[in-house]
């Protein structure tokens, strides 16, 4: 790492004090890792350091700046906001380079941590058995569609990779379904046990509304069991991620997409098309639609996967968390 470049990370930004200080305590481990990297941190909303003032402190005494949204999905603030943001940096500072990673976005290392959530999960319960156990992947919710699916893929993926005859996903805001239309769906389809992951980085006034949501259909549904991941910011392999993404953006690198390295890919790349799309912030941010892959099928019938609902609302592009 260049010593003159500074690594800004930029969180959501939370009302709840605690998790944005849990975004501060990562960072901290983070640099535990790598003593050597100046790291800085900021937030989109909610929190003292927002993106002008995290870009501003990131550029004192660099040359470089390489900004790293720390969030799963891209939405409206790593669309817009941090495109606007990292403009009027330029303008501020126009010694110095800015460049972007991608988000951490739902790639394989995501998939990962959501497997060994799962697997907990199962050894939590009395009887550990898929085949009446319900999965359901919590995510945030927003209204760009593009992010709403990448949660739909990771679904996808626990599919083909476990034994669960139901494997669902549910929004806390902003879209539909929500968690509690899923759960009943997935009681009358005989699910006897239930799985809920919430597809988060760090706690949150949603994080804590999630507990009591959760508190609640237990209460509603005495007769089934029910298991709550928490948050995985923390995870191993989220700092791995966050290294790759930092090595993607070397100077004379390339982005790292989410499917570069995939076994899948490597073996079969003139079979598949990766679609690749660009915007503009200095130099690019890559927005992949997810691998065409098959992994690991274990199932050759059909199930009724995905159960999605047209509503034509105006929204704002986030809830708050």
């Amino acid at each position: 790492m260049d010593p003159n470049t500074t690594l800004l990370l930029v969180g959501h930004g939370s009302r709840n004090r605690e998790g944005n200080q849990e975004i501060l305590r990562f960072a901290a481990q983070w640099r535990e890792r790598h003593p050597e990297w100046r790291i800085e941190v900021c937030f989109i909303e909610h929190a003292e350091v927002l993106l002008d003032e995290g870009l501003d402190r990131a550029a004192r005494g660099a040359s470089r700046v390489l900004t790293i949204p720390l969030i799963l999905n891209a939405a409206g603030h790593v669309k817009m906001e941090l495109p606007a943001a990292l403009g009027r940096a330029r303008e501020r500072h126009p010694k110095v380079q800015f460049h972007v990673t991608r988000h951490l976005g739902m790639g394989r290392e995501i998939f990962a941590v959501l497997q060994s959530q799962l697997d907990r999960l199962m050894k939590s319960l009395a009887v550990p058995a898929p085949e009446n156990t319900g999965v359901i992947l919590l995510g945030r919710g927003s209204s760009d569609a593009g992010a709403n699916g990448e949660l739909a893929r990771m679904a996808r993926w626990i599919f083909e990779a476990h034994e669960h005859e139901l494997v669902d996903i549910a929004f806390t805001g902003i879209t539909w379904p929500r968690l509690e239309t899923v759960v009943q769906r997935q009681v009358k389809l005989g699910m006897m046990q239930i799985c809920i992951i919430p597809v988060y980085l760090f706690t949150g006034v949603l994080m804590d509304r999630i507990k009591a949501q959760v508190e609640r259909l237990q209460r509603q549904y005495p007769q089934v069991a029910f298991a709550q991941a928490g948050h995985f910011g923390f995870d191993p392999l989220i700092f791995d991620l966050l290294d790759a993404r930092v090595a993607g953006q070397e100077p004379g690198e390339g982005s790292l997409l989410e499917c570069d390295g995939c076994k899948y890919r490597l073996a079969a790349e003139d079979e598949h098309r990766h679609d690749h799309s660009h915007t503009a912030t200095h130099g690019h941010e890559h927005g992949h639609s997810g691998c065409g892959h098959q992994h690991g099928g274990k199932h050759d019938h059909d199930h009724g996967h995905g159960h999605f609902h047209g509503h034509n609302h105006s929204h704002d592009h986030h809830s708050h968390g």
